[in-house]
C-alpha cells in the first residue's frame, strides 16, 4: 500500500467530516497509510505544551482505553499533550493521526523524529501543506482546524487562560462539535482553560466511558466494548488486586502491602510487571494507575 502521496477535496476518499468544515483544505499531504476507516471515530485531543504529571496521567488513561476502543486519536504533533496522546494511542496498537503545521516531510519538533516514524509506520502524518514548507506563526491555527474538522468531537485536557488548545476549543464550538474538557486543580494555572471550558458548557470529563458513550450513540462505534487487551488478559488475581488498590487513589509500595497482605517481595515483583506492561507508572514514591 502506498505510503505517502496527496489526497484531493473533490477526491472519494477525501475525509466527509472535515469537507463539511468552512474552508476545508483542498488537499491533503500524507506519509503513512491513508485510510478511510482512520475517521470513522475521531477524537482531537489537544492541550498544553507545558504539561503538567497531573495532565500526562490523565492523557494515557483516557487515550490508550478510547484507542483500544478503537477510537482514533487525531493530534498537532507538539510535545506535550499532543506527543503524549499519539504515544498513547500507539503503546496499545491503536489508531493516531497526526496534523502538521509545515509540510509532511519535516518532522517538527525536530526531537521527535521517533514519534514520526512510529506514526508513518502504523498511523498517518497529514498536512495541508507540500514538502518541506516550514512553519509559522499563522500555520499553528491553520492546522488547529483541520485536527478539529477532522474529529467527531475534541477533548481539551489542561489549557492555560491564553492558549492554542483554547483556540481549538472555539473553532469545536463554531463547527457544532462536541467539546469535552478535563477538570483540574482550581490553583494549577494549566487548569484554568479547561475549568472555564465546562463553566462554559463543555462536558466535563472524568472517565473514558464519558467519551466513549458519547461515540457510541453518535458515531459509528459499537457498543461491544473494547478489543481485547492482551496485557490485561495476562493478568492474575494478584496484580489485578493491586490495580483496584491503586484506582482509589495512588500510594507508596508500603501502603500497597499493608492493603493487600501481599509480601515484600511479592508487591515488588508485581508492581514491577505492571509497570513494564505499561499499567503503572511510578513518580517519586508513588505508583499512579495509567489502564485498567
Amino acid at each position: 500500500m502506498k505510503k505517502e502521496g496527496e489526497i484531493h477535496k473533490k477526491e472519494k476518499n477525501y475525509p466527509q467530516r472535515l469537507r463539511e468544515i468552512p474552508d476545508a483544505p483542498s488537499v491533503l499531504h500524507y506519509k503513512g497509510i491513508f485510510q478511510e476507516n482512520l475517521f470513522k471515530n475521531t477524537l482531537a485531543v489537544v492541550g498544553s505544551r507545558r504539561m503538567t504529571s497531573y495532565g500526562k496521567r490523565v492523557t494515557e488513561y483516557i487515550v490508550k482505553e478510547l484507542a483500544l476502543s478503537g477510537i482514533t486519536i487525531v493530534s498537532g504533533f507538539m510535545y506535550g499533550i499532543d506527543a503524549t496522546a499519539h504515544n498513547a494511542a500507539l503503546s496499545v496498537r491503536g489508531k493516531t493521526v497526526a496534523v502538521l503545521p509545515c509540510g509532511v516531510n519535516i518532522i517538527h519538533p525536530a526531537h521527535q523524529e521517533k514519534l514520526y516514524k512510529e506514526i508513518v509506520e502504523s498511523g498517518l502524518i497529514l498536512s495541508e501543506y507540500e514538502d518541506n514548507f516550514p512553519p509559522d506563526k499563522w500555520t499553528y491555527p491553520r492546522r488547529n482546524r483541520i485536527v478539529v474538522g477532522l474529529s467527531l468531537a475534541t477533548l481539551v485536557v489542561e489549557a492555560a487562560k491564553k492558549s492554542g488548545s483554547l483556540i481549538s476549543a472555539e473553532i469545536t464550538k463554531k463547527y457544532k462539535r462536541k467539546l469535552f474538557a478535563v477538570p483540574g486543580p482550581i490553583f494549577n494555572k494549566t487548569s484554568e482553560g479547561t475549568n472555564s471550558l465546562i463553566k462554559e458548557g463543555a462536558t466535563p470529563v472524568t472517565s473514558p466511558e464519558d467519551i466513549l458513550s458519547f461515540f457510541q450513540k453518535n458515531g459509528s462505534l459499537g457498543k461491544k466494548g473494547k478489543k481485547k487487551d492482551i496485557f490485561l488478559k495476562k493478568l492474575g488475581e494478584k496484580e489485578k488486586k493491586v490495580l483496584k488498590i491503586l484506582k482509589k487513589e495512588p500510594q507508596e509500595a508500603d501502603e500497597i502491602i499493608k492493603e493487600s497482605g501481599f509480601s515484600t517481595s511479592e508487591i515488588n515483583t508485581i508492581l514491577s510487571t505492571l509497570e513494564i506492561e505499561g499499567f503503572l507508572k511510578k513518580e517519586g514514591r508513588r505508583y499512579y494507575i495509567l489502564r485498567y
